[in-house]
């Protein structure tokens, strides 16, 4: 028995409109109680800032339930068990957004990582986008050898892992991101084949890294992206829909791609496509984890997939600025808050 644990915690304090600022969020502090039967205290060591968060702060109808103002923010942590005879047993949860977590047992779920594995991968590489990547170029767009392949916010959690996955798969990998130093990262670290930055004009761009067209498209951001790589499309190509990040702080609706006609028949005398689109939400996809996770850990044990990720100290007081850098593109990689 220790007694009560006293917490620090990140509310949502109002909906942001367009882009978060600081005033949207408060830091606040809370006294847990000991655990009750079928509880756990959980010492949070990693939390998670992820761009599907931008959308929960919405009051808006979704396939996860908005933010309360008021309340603490939701998401993926790492960390530690206090209480019972499991003390020290490292697990995730989804009760980040906060120093201490206080949950049903049955509502965290134990977890290791491979020797040299740091345990903020179990939010990266190793956990919901190292998850949602592999799926996305498993099951809903599976990628080919010898085909080629391009992955939007090719930085980013997801399209760092994305590429690389299908780069270990033998396929052509070509990768978009927002500055020099990101596109540098992708080719030069990451192993894409070729990268150029969104800022540019896509269209030239991408015609000029795939003059013979691609065979899947890994979205991730949506926009003008989107409608250029249906541009680039092959015969039969795929596209899988995970993203729209260019789209989360936007106060009225994106106009769609000018072009999806192109994936159906003819159009000005332009064969059509013929191609598949499919958006996923990865908690659909929970029952494909053990041969990600067998898939992947391989892959970084033979050095054929490295981790992209930026972790931000500072404590719980840092997460909204990591969270609102993340959504901006200023991280590499999968951002993880150090608590």
């Amino acid at each position: 028995m220790f007694g009560s644990v006293k917490s620090r915690e990140v509310r949502l304090a109002r909906r942001p409109h367009g882009e978060p600022v600081p005033e949207d969020f408060e830091l606040a502090e809370v006294e847990l109680p000991e655990p009750a039967e079928g509880q756990v205290l959980v010492r949070n060591r990693f939390m998670s800032v992820d761009p599907y968060m931008r959308g929960r702060m919405n009051d808006v109808r979704s396939y996860v339930p908005p933010f309360a103002l008021g309340e603490a923010m939701a998401g993926g942590a790492v960390g530690e068990l206090v209480s019972g005879d499991d003390a020290g047993t490292l697990v995730v949860h989804q009760f980040g957004w906060r120093e201490h977590a206080l949950v049903d047992a049955d509502r965290v779920r134990g977890a290791s990582v491979p020797d040299g594995v740091p345990a903020s991968a179990l939010l990266g590489a190793l956990g919901m986008p190292g998850l949602t990547a592999w799926v996305g170029v498993t099951d809903i767009a599976p990628v080919a050898e010898g085909e080629t392949v391009f992955v939007s916010a090719a930085a980013g959690a997801v399209g760092s892992v994305a590429g690389q996955i299908a780069k270990a798969r033998g396929c052509r990998v070509i990768g978009s991101a927002g500055s020099p130093e990101k596109v540098a990262y992708v080719r030069d670290e990451l192993g894409f084949d070729a990268a150029f930055s969104y800022r540019d004009d896509v269209r030239a761009a991408l015609r000029e890294a795939a003059p013979d067209g691609i065979d899947v498209y890994f979205d991730n951001v949506g926009g003008p992206q989107l409608e250029a790589a249906i541009g680039r499309l092959n015969l039969h190509g795929r596209i899988a829909l995970c993203g729209a990040v260019s789209q989360y702080n936007a106060v009225e609706p994106a106009p769609g791609p000018r072009n999806l006609a192109l994936l159906v028949g003819k159009r000005a005398r332009m064969v059509g496509k013929r191609a598949r689109m499919r958006g996923f939400i990865i908690s659909d996809h929970g029952d494909r984890a053990p041969d990600f996770r067998a898939e992947v850990e391989a892959l970084i044990a033979e050095g054929r997939l490295k981790l992209a990720e930026t972790i931000v100290d500072g404590g719980i007081e840092a997460a909204p600025g990591a969270f609102t850098d993340m959504l901006a593109g200023r991280h590499l990689g999968k951002v993880v808050v150090a608590l």
